[in-house]
């Protein structure tokens, strides 16, 4: 069989099958995702497309999960992108989970691509406007959710129950953690030739998203869209064109960024009427 190079994506939803579309072509498009039957369904959309792609189970919180499907993925060819999608919402799940998903799980995702990924390679990985909302951290805490090792990451005192209000916390938490793994992996990626950054969305027109809408936080995103700049809730494409900048060659000196793309939500939170009330 010729080899041909890989695409991780990981997190089988509207997102990352954009960004597939826009970038996978050529390539064989590993699918990881939790749930077999969503791997499945959007390694079937993206074969009936034109593509490669090979659905594979994948648990982002479970290290043993990434390594097998890494592994496999090296079997078809050298990596040369990676697309990580996955994660769970401040409303699917408890603050444990967010944590261990979303913060530790991406953390390792990136801490073993980066050791196996080409030279030219490139990775995004999906983070949130949340991480933006947050009150700023010290020098000390940003360092801390950068550089601590995997293993020892959900140890951290500011990640402790007593120090987290609630999901959302939880989740703003684990993106910031995101945005500053990306920036120090940056460094290491670099030393292989490689380049990874971080894309932070707004409010996505999905199929969860839609389900959002529609229920018992759905006032809030509501307000959030039709009072943000843009008016409007953004499309899955619109991230796409993000990535497919950040991942092309016109995005060649951009390493170790994260890219906010919300309709101007988090600008109006801080300045503009989505501010909230003291």
């Amino acid at each position: 069989m010729r080899q041909k190079e890989v695409m991780i994506l990981t997190g089988a939803g509207q997102i990352g099958m954009a960004i597939a579309r826009r970038m996978g072509a050529g390539k064989t498009i590993i699918v990881g995702d939790k749930k077999p039957e969503n791997a499945q369904a959007v390694a079937k959309i993206l074969n009936e497309a034109g593509y490669d792609a090979l659905p594979m189970e994948m648990d982002l919180s479970d290290r043993k999960s990434i390594l097998s499907l890494l592994e496999k993925a090296q079997e078809r060819g050298p990596m040369t992108m990676l697309v990580n999608a996955a994660g769970v919402s401040p409303s699917q799940a408890p603050i444990e989970t967010i944590l261990k998903v979303d913060l530790y799980g991406t953390a390792v995702l990136l801490e073993e691509v980066g050791k196996i990924i080409a030279s030219g390679g490139v990775g995004v990985t999906i983070s949130s406007q949340s991480g933006h909302r947050m009150a700023q951290l010290t020098p000390e805490q940003d360092e801390l959710l950068a550089c601590t090792p995997p293993e020892e990451l959900l140890a951290l005192e500011i990640l402790q129950p007593e120090n987290i209000r609630d999901t959302l916390h939880a989740y703003q938490l684990a993106k910031r953690c995101n945005e500053k793994r990306v920036m120090a992996e940056a460094v290491k990626w670099g030393a292989r030739g490689a380049r990874i950054n971080s894309i932070s969305p707004g409010i996505i027109v999905t199929p969860l998203a839609i389900d959002e809408f529609n229920g018992p936080r759905g006032d809030f995103y509501k307000n959030m869209f039709a009072n943000c700049p843009a008016g409007r809730p953004g499309t899955a494409d619109e991230v796409a064109n993000v990535a497919e900048l950040l991942m092309g060659e016109k995005g060649a000196f951009i390493t170790g960024a994260d890219f906010l793309i919300d309709g101007g939500a988090t600008a109006s939170y801080f300045y503009g009427p989505l501010k909230p009330e003291v």
